[in-house]
């Protein structure tokens, strides 16, 4: 998306390297005070308990399937019921349904996503948002961008920035 191009252009490949490098040790998901769960992407069929993200060993390389694979690229989809392919070419959607079983196994009460360039958007009865931060994605897109903030009682806001809102 103009990362490894712009490194390149602005200083160097070994940089792109060292950032890519980096990436690859970042958390894979978090959780705020025992209640909401977020990660890039989305929820997997295979996540059956928080342990098995403990368990993945980093650094690492990412998958083209399964639970890291899922965490980074699966998206949801209002349209289904349960788990779908997802037409990326990678990972799964889910639908709401996947979402309230999810936070219910789990006494949860949201998940926050990134990783559609929509501002923010709320899904499942907004047990789900979906957040993204670049207003004019690359340059291409008249999204806007947006931060969440979560207060010490875990209520939201949320800031917007760009000229387009997609929020439901």
């Amino acid at each position: 998306y103009g990362f490894y191009d712009e490194c390149k252009r602005r200083y160097n490949i070994k940089l792109w390297k060292t950032f890519t490098d980096c990436f690859n040790c970042l958390p894979i998901a978090a959780i705020i005070d025992e209640k909401i769960f977020t990660m890039h992407g989305g929820l997997s069929p295979d996540l059956q308990s928080m342990e098995q993200i403990r368990r993945v060993m980093r650094p690492t390389d990412v998958p083209d399937t399964g639970l890291l694979c899922d965490l980074l690229w699966s998206d949801p989809d209002k349209d289904i019921t349960g788990w779908s392919e997802n037409d990326r070419g990678v990972s799964f959607t889910f639908g709401p349904d996947v979402v309230s079983r999810f936070l219910q196994k789990h006494d949860m009460d949201l998940i926050c996503r990134a990783h559609q360039a929509h501002g923010y958007e709320f899904f499942a009865k907004r047990h789900l948002v979906t957040l993204f931060s670049a207003p004019n994605y690359c340059g291409e897109f008249d999204n806007a961008g947006a931060m969440m903030s979560v207060d010490e009682t875990l209520l939201c806001s949320f800031q917007v920035s760009g000229h387009v809102i997609w929020a439901s």
